[in-house]
């Protein structure tokens, strides 16, 4: 069984017959849903049932629901505090702030997997240094010790749901104050410091067995001359050789303006691919999808290693709702998360 590089985003919440025919395409091998996917419980299961269908080994689904900002489906789903609120109970009591990280990874999982969702990317890794708007709350604290703990904690959590684990972004973005939604941020710290800090959470969560990374659309100037998505030398030298990494790379969003630099988006899938990637997204240029697809056609030749990781992202479903919501482990978990989001 193979799975195709491409994981591309949906206009609507419901496939029209174009979609149907890209998802069929052999180099398609997942889809990511937003907040414009989503309606309601049943809709979104419709949806992700639809998907499943089209082929086989089925498209893998995924999602951003971190919690705090970054959560794509609200009605009918947990309400998750940003993590820094972990963060913060962390600094007064470490013990139960990782007990609390890891109801908070299950209840994620849990309630995503319901639905057929494979997985979240998720957690973030990034250190939290008061410089980054668009990751800030994201991050689980400031210092390298307390992201180890409470991540780790919290992919205990996603594992006990049976959701694989994607922590992002590497090497790390959270000493840039640009967002690379926009612009391509550059971090011009040297390598020794990045070593020393943010490198700590990625390398003990490879230490742990995480089964994904997405790298960042961050050009770190005085180390190499790429963003590190599109760099060999952060996916292969420092990821899979230094780290000793043998999970997934997926990318960010190829159609961010941060990954603008390395050309028109037929250009940067080549390129990350060819950098390490595995799979790479393409979520919001639905024009570009066509064109990407033939040029991929005409180069791209199947690699079984990545095909064999991407295999290990699928999610080992258990609950579905509605049982899942009358399960006593998913009340007291709700209720947890619900009692310290609004301490």
């Amino acid at each position: 069984m193979t799975v195709g590089p491409l994981m591309v985003g949906l206009k609507g919440k419901v496939l029209d017959s174009k979609e149907r025919k890209l998802l069929k395409h052999p180099l398609v091998g997942g889809v990511i849903l937003f907040t414009r996917n989503y309606e309601s419980l049943n809709q979104i299961k419709v949806l992700i049932s639809s998907i499943h269908t089209l082929k086989k080994p089925r498209l893998l689904i995924a999602v951003d629901h971190e919690g705090g900002r970054v959560q794509r489906f609200r009605e009918g789903f947990t309400a998750l505090p940003p993590v820094r609120t972990l963060g913060k109970i962390y600094d007064r009591d470490p013990r139960f702030a990782c007990h609390l990280a890891t109801i908070t990874g299950w209840l994620m999982a849990a309630e995503l997997q319901a639905i057929g969702v494979d997985f979240s990317f998720a957690p973030v890794l990034d250190l939290d240094q008061g410089i980054s708007v668009v990751i800030g709350d994201r991050a689980f604290h400031s210092e390298p010790n307390a992201v180890i703990a409470l991540a780790e904690a919290y992919i205990l959590g996603m594992a006990k749901a049976g959701m694989a684990a994607i922590g992002k972004h590497f090497p790390g973005h959270g000493s840039v104050s640009a967002d690379s939604h926009i612009v391509l941020p550059v971090d011009d710290r040297s390598w020794p410091q990045i070593q020393a800090k943010d490198l700590l959470p990625f390398k003990n969560m490879i230490a742990i067995g995480l089964s994904g990374v997405m790298p960042s659309h961050v050009l770190y100037s005085a180390v190499d001359s790429l963003p590190a998505g599109f760099s060999r030398f952060w996916l292969q030298e420092v990821l899979r050789k230094q780290l000793g990494f043998q999970g997934a790379i997926i990318s960010d969003d190829l159609s961010m303006a941060g990954a603008a630099t390395v050309g028109e988006v037929s250009e940067r899938v080549l390129v990350a691919l060819e950098a390490g990637c595995d799979m790479v997204l393409v979520c919001n240029d639905f024009e570009s999808y066509v064109s990407v697809l033939d040029r991929l056609h005409s180069i791209y030749s199947s690699n079984d290693d990545s095909s064999t990781r991407l295999l290990h992202l699928y999610g080992r479903y258990s609950l579905r709702f509605p049982k899942l919501h009358q399960h006593l482990v998913w009340k007291r978990s709700a209720q947890m998360v619900a009692t310290y989001a609004n301490a």
